[in-house]
């Protein structure tokens, strides 16, 4: 069966950091795009920011830039989403999401999910 799994959430106080992995089973991650999405409570899921099939990070939201990073190991199969500086407003279910090779925009484009992990920034 072919999915991503993510981990890495919990709570953190604002100002703190949290870094959440992406792994693949049942396939290779080095050829898909990975792309983060998050939704909080009583709002629509949004993009956060993907990396695609080389390497790249793109569709980064303005909300996190500056502040979270993508990085990938496809030696691990495994994409990481680094978060310095969260913010309340960064709470939400985060998940990770693949198709082949290149990122787009939209969720329903997207192949493979796994069931979020819970991320939550509070003092």
């Amino acid at each position: 069966q072919l999915q991503v799994v993510e981990s890495g959430g919990g709570l953190v106080q604002p100002g703190g950091s949290l870094r959440l992995s992406c792994a693949a089973l049942g396939f290779s991650l080095g050829d898909y795009a990975i792309h983060w999405f998050r939704q909080a409570p009583g709002k629509e899921r949004e993009g956060v920011s993907c990396i695609s099939s080389g390497g790249t990070p793109t569709m980064t939201a303005d909300s996190v830039k500056g502040r979270f990073t993508l990085s990938r190991d496809n030696a691990r199969n495994t994409v990481y989403l680094q978060m310095n500086n969260l913010k309340p407003e960064d709470t939400a279910v985060y998940y990770c999401a693949a198709r082949f090779y290149s990122c787009l925009t939209t969720y329903n484009q997207y192949d493979y999910w796994g069931p979020g992990t819970q991320v939550t920034v509070s003092s």
